[in-house]
C-alpha cells in the first residue's frame, strides 16, 4: 500500500488531504504542531475534522509526499523532508511560483502547477473551487496519476511543464500583485485603472516569458483576464489572505522571479519593477 503524506495544512495542503483520506486512509498531514482543523470541502458537503500531527515528531517513512508550504519555507524543512522519504519517494511541491530545483539535494522532484482554491482562518479551511496539479509528465508522474485516479484530485502530465508554469505565475503576477497592493478582493478588477495595470502586469510577464523560449497563447492577456472575471467579487488570492493577516508574502518565487528574469534579458518592464518594488519593501519590512 502506498503511503502518502502531506506538510502544509494550509487551503491547498488540506484538500490534497482531505481528498487522499478517502481512498488512503493513513495519509498524512503535518504541521509544525498537532492540531484539529475544520475542513469544508465544498459543494454542500458537511464540516470534516483533519487531524495535522507534529512533522518533527513524525518518523514514518513516506512513498508520496505533497510539499504545500509558503515557498520561503521550503529550506526550512528539507531536513524533515529527507528524514521521512527514501530513495524511491516521489516528492511533489505543490506550491505558488517557481523553485528551482536544481537547488533542492532531494531526488524524485517535481514541481506542481496548483489550481486549488480555499482559505484558511485559524484552524477552518474552507475549499472555494479546484482539486488540479498540473506536473512533468514522467514514469514516475503516470504511475502516481493511476494512483490518484480513484480520488477528486485531478493530476494532469504536461510534456512541457515549462509552459504551464509560466503561465500559472502570470495568472499570479496579475491577480495576486493587485489585491495585495490594494488590500482588496477580486472586486477591485472592476475598478478601470486597477484593470488596465494587472493588464500592463501580464503583458508585461509574457515577454518576459518568451524571452525564456516558453510558448504562451498569443491571446495570453485576453485569457487571464477572462479566468479573473469568472472570480466571486468577495475571492480573494493567497497574497491577498497573507497581507490582511499581516504575515510574510511569496513575492520572491512569483514578482521577484519574474522581475529577475526580466533583467537577465534586459527587457523594459516597468510595471513589473514597480509594483515588485513596492511588494519588497513591505516584505522586508516584516
Amino acid at each position: 500500500m502506498t503511503k502518502f503524506a502531506i506538510i502544509g495544512p494550509g487551503a491547498v495542503g488540506s484538500t490534497i488531504a482531505f481528498e487522499l483520506q478517502q481512498h488512503f486512509d493513513d495519509t498524512l498531514l503535518l504541521g509544525r504542531q498537532e492540531a484539529t482543523l475544520s475542513y469544508y470541502p465544498g459543494n454542500h458537503m458537511p464540516m470534516h475534522q483533519l487531524q495535522v500531527q507534529s512533522l518533527t515528531a513524525t518518523t514514518a517513512k513516506v512513498d508520496v509526499l505533497f510539499v504545500a508550504v509558503k515557498t520561503y519555507q521550503l529550506n526550512t524543512i528539507i531536513e524533515d523532508i529527507k528524514r521521512i522519504t527514501h530513495q524511491d519517494s516521489i516528492i511533489v511541491l505543490a506550491q505558488n511560483g517557481r523553485t528551482n530545483l536544481e537547488t533542492l539535494t532531494l531526488p524524485n522532484v517535481y514541481q506542481a502547477v496548483v489550481y486549488i482554491s480555499g482559505q484558511k482562518e485559524q484552524n477552518t479551511v474552507t475549499h472555494f473551487r479546484d482539486e488540479r496539479l498540473h506536473v512533468q509528465d514522467s514514469p514516475q508522474t503516470r504511475n502516481l496519476a493511476q494512483l490518484l485516479a480513484p480520488t477528486n484530485l485531478e493530476l494532469k502530465l504536461e510534456s512541457h511543464i515549462e509552459d504551464t508554469i509560466w503561465y500559472k505565475l502570470l495568472v499570479n503576477l496579475g491577480i495576486n500583485t493587485v489585491t495585495a497592493l490594494t488590500q482588496s478582493t477580486a472586486k477591485v478588477l472592476k475598478d478601470n485603472k486597477v484593470n488596465h495595470l494587472c493588464r500592463q502586469l501580464i503583458d508585461e510577464g509574457a515577454h518576459v516569458a518568451l524571452a525564456e523560449g516558453v510558448n504562451l497563447p498569443k491571446d495570453i492577456v485576453t485569457q487571464i483576464m477572462s479566468i479573473y472575471e469568472g472570480y466571486p467579487d468577495e475571492m480573494g488570492t493567497s497574497m491577498y489572505y497573507d497581507i490582511i493577516a499581516g504575515r510574510a508574502l511569496e513575492v520572491e518565487a512569483i514578482q521577484g522571479y519574474i522581475y529577475r528574469t526580466g533583467q537577465k534579458h534586459n527587457l523594459a518592464i516597468p510595471t513589473i519593477t514597480t509594483t515588485y518594488t513596492l511588494l519588497h519593501g513591505y516584505l522586508h519590512s516584516k
